[in-house]
């Protein structure tokens, strides 16, 4: 399995503090049966700031680690960048990436808001010929409340991350219900663990693929799945088109 969403680099964001620390996620989800993932450290949230190249440069030493210890675990690099008003001059000059040097770029809003000029930047970040990611759009009020705005996004090319937790009951049951409905309606093309270290954040993939079959179908994880293995490889994802969310799920925060 491939996920593509973790914070496994030690010392560089709210992931493992040590390499120590960060080997034994390694082995987690190795043993959760993860061969590759990608690290995105957070980038541009206001308490850290990781530039591509230094992320780069990480991934690959501790690649080196890991091969060291005969982990079996390769690490690619990326990051989770926070919506801000350079974010298209970052990509230009390497200081953000996408995902395993894809066209495939990470988009994070707060929990909160969705800034006014967020569809000018997607806009122009896909003229570059970028495709964003929303990473855990089940978590952030506006698209709760008004799920049209994240509909408009996704009908307009942007794709959606939801965590794995959603879906093997350890986020809160309001949020579970919403990331369903955003699988329902084809409101979300990927699933990540969004790993941060072992104890309440860690790997459960294969937990979230398992209940992912047994609600949707084995054709739906199949989806999922292959469109991580698409994403590293940067060819085109499967995207079903998108459905509107009738119901307003207002009061989930």
């Amino acid at each position: 399995m491939i996920d593509i969403h973790t914070h496994i680099l030690p010392g560089i964001d709210d992931g493992p503090e040590t390499e120590e620390e960060a080997v034994k996620l390694a082995e987690a989800a190795a043993a959760n049966g993860i061969r590759t993932v990608i690290a995105t450290p957070h980038h541009r949230n206001g308490a850290f700031t990781n530039p591509g190249g230094a992320v780069t440069a990480l991934a690959h030493s501790f690649n080196k680690t890991l091969e060291q210890l005969g982990v079996p675990l390769h690490v690619l690099a990326g990051q989770e960048i926070r919506i801000h008003g350079e974010f298209l001059e970052e990509l230009r000059t390497g200081d953000a990436i996408g995902l395993n040097e894809s066209r495939y770029v990470f988009v994070e809003f707060s929990s909160v808001e969705v800034p006014a000029y967020a569809r000018h930047l997607f806009y122009d970040v896909q003229m570059e010929g970028y495709v964003p990611i929303i990473v855990h759009p089940e978590r952030n009020k506006t698209f709760v409340e008004r799920p049209d705005e994240l509909y408009r996004f996704v009908k307009n090319g942007a794709l959606t991350q939801i965590t794995s937790h959603c879906l093997t009951g350890r986020a809160s049951k309001k949020t579970n219900q919403f990331a369903k409905r955003l699988l329902e309606h084809h409101l979300t093309h990927f699933i990540a663990s969004d790993a941060h270290n072992t104890r309440a954040r860690s790997f459960n993939l294969r937990e979230a693929y398992a209940a992912l079959t047994d609600e949707f179908g084995a054709s739906y994880t199949n989806l999922f799945q292959t469109n991580a293995t698409r994403l590293v490889e940067n060819k085109p994802v499967v995207a079903e088109p998108p459905e509107r969310i009738r119901k307003k799920f207002l009061g989930l925060f």
